[in-house]
């Protein structure tokens, strides 16, 4: 590609003005800027991270600050063509929360004074550090508003990230912050007058704290279908915006152009924030992945989900539950409550599961993984919680599992797994109630999985259900797992409940498992292959 050829991909770049000015690939968004702007309601966006949720923000920042060059080109310079009142400069008051150090006593009330201290400068208003910082924030927005004879625009971006930095490490930080929030944002729905447009965007809606319990006027657009592909990539933008892309990567991994439009759509497509929402790639990974010509994991590189793993850990939470498809109520998907048990709400919010299907009778919706960077990703995060290994010595490879596994090597798969268990830190004889069947399953469940084998779980069949199923290329293998029993009992379960039939045309070579885990011996102690 010569020089006059090369594109820019805008890789981290969350400025518009700096996007536009350096000729970057832009995915146009502005009908949505336009449609927004236009209604003058105050909104709350949630998208999960790494969405595009800030670039958005500074687009609208550009737009109030009537930078009409910046939009040569895009969508909203048509629809503004014809209106008197476009491209009008307003004062914005833009709160970036994105980062911070928020887990400190003051470390929120210092982002909010330094958004504060930059609006008084830029307007040249008196800075009245005497008052409290709502009442500071009620006078900046009153004082803006004489001054420019135009209201002001308040722009928060990811105004939750203060809140989750907190969870799970400091819960009082979290309600201190919580309790800030609720004074400071609560001035916005006194100085409605003074306003003229507010744009609110996090990961989570935190349901009966901080801006929501005050501030109910905001138009929670996160589930709305004329907003569902505000942030991320739909199929459409793909194949017109990423064409010289496209055609690299299918050279570069010798793929046809077809395969590689399939092969992208397995890793990053399958986002729906609504029903009938058409498929949304995940932005971030699909860069990354154009900028390296590969299909890698680039959203879970980009930060790992901490709190998230901990809220599992904590509660014992079965991770094969998140491989089907999971219901919520359509009331119970947009909210969240830091002391509420249930993790599915934030899992979805936060991206690690989509909706996939919805019972507009029940008014509610089935989530599972959009895609296969998040599922194995997920899971391969879960995997110290439920492999807690350390040292591992030289012998443990997870390769050699990999080799049997694919070579139909039974015995191979047993003293695998036997050499692991013996290495987990189970727990003491005292505790051996604790020691369920889930537990070994998880771990075998898990590890096929991060492996990249195609495992299922409680397979049903017209008498019951299997536990494990795992197919490869020229193998099936139906595991039977059992707690102090016998792996006999658990070839005879097989068997009975007919959990072979559906393979019975297969051309595959079938093995069927009977598994005994001790609870004594913390390990496989009968393995049993028909």
């Amino acid at each position: 590609m010569s020089i006059m050829e090369e594109r820019f991909l805008p890789i981290g770049i969350q400025d518009f003005e700096k996007l536009r000015k350096n000729n970057c690939v832009y995915v146009d968004k502005t009908a949505f800027v336009y449609k927004l702007a236009r209604s003058k309601c105050p909104y709350f966006l949630s998208r999960p991270r790494r969405f595009g949720k800030s670039l958005f923000l500074s687009t609208l920042e550009a737009y109030f600050l009537g930078k009409k060059e910046l939009f040569k080109g895009l969508a909203i310079e048509k629809y503004e063509a014809e209106n008197t009142e476009a491209w009008a400069e307003y004062p914005v008051l833009k709160f970036s929360l994105a980062s911070g150090e928020f887990t400190k006593e003051n470390g929120l009330q210092n982002a909010l004074v330094f958004s504060l201290n930059f609006f008084e400068e830029k307007y040249q208003l008196a800075a009245h550090s005497d008052l409290s910082l709502p009442e500071r924030f009620r006078e900046d927005l009153i004082l803006a508003f004489q001054k420019t004879g135009r209201g002001v625009v308040v722009l928060v971006d990811e105004y939750d990230n203060p809140l989750l930095k907190n969870i799970n490490v400091n819960k009082e930080q979290e309600e201190a912050n919580r309790a800030l929030y609720k004074g400071f944002f609560a001035v916005l729905k006194d100085c409605d007058a003074y306003l003229r447009f507010v744009f609110f965007t996090g990961v989570t809606k935190f349901s009966k704290v901080s801006i929501f319990s005050d501030l109910n006027q905001l138009k929670d657009i996160s589930l709305d279908r004329n907003y569902d592909a505000i942030c991320g990539i739909t199929q459409e933008e793909l194949e017109e915006n990423f064409v010289p892309e496209i055609e690299a990567m299918a050279a570069e991994n010798d793929f046809t152009k077809e395969e590689c439009l399939t092969e992208l759509k397995r890793m990053y497509d399958g986002y729906h924030f609504c029903m009938n929402c058409p498929d949304i790639y995940n932005p971030f990974s699909l860069l990354n992945a154009f900028s390296e010509n590969k299909l890698g994991s680039y959203w879970f590189a980009s930060g790992t989900p901490t709190f998230l793993i901990n809220k599992l850990s904590a509660i014992n939470f079965d991770p094969r539950f998140f491989i089907e498809t999971v219901k919520i109520s359509e009331k119970n998907i947009s909210d969240y409550r830091p002391d509420n048990p249930d993790p599915i709400p934030l899992f979805y919010q936060s991206g690690y599961l989509t909706i996939k299907d919805w019972n507009k009778k029940q008014l509610s919706y089935k989530l599972g993984f959009p895609n296969d960077e998040v599922k194995y990703g997920f899971l391969d995060s879960l995997a110290p919680t439920y492999l807690k290994v350390e040292n591992k010595p030289a012998p443990f490879n997870i390769d050699l599992l990999d080799d049997a596994v694919e070579e139909g090597d039974t015995d191979g798969i047993r003293d695998w797994f036997k050499s692991l268990f013996a290495l987990l830190p189970y727990p003491t004889s005292g505790d051996l109630d604790s020691v369920t069947e889930q537990s070994f399953q998880n771990v075998i469940y898990i590890t096929l999985v991060v492996l990249g084998k195609y495992c299922r779980t409680e397979v049903h069949s017209s008498k019951g259900r299997a536990d494990c199923i795992v197919e490869t290329d020229d193998y099936v293998y139906i595991f039977e797992f059992k707690r102090d029993s016998s792996a006999r009992e658990a070839l005879t379960q097989i068997e009975d409940q007919g959990y072979a039939i559906p393979y019975t045309a297969d051309k595959r070579k079938l093995f069927k498992i009977g598994v005994n885990f001790s609870s004594t011996e913390r390990n496989i102690n009968e393995w049993e292959v028909k």
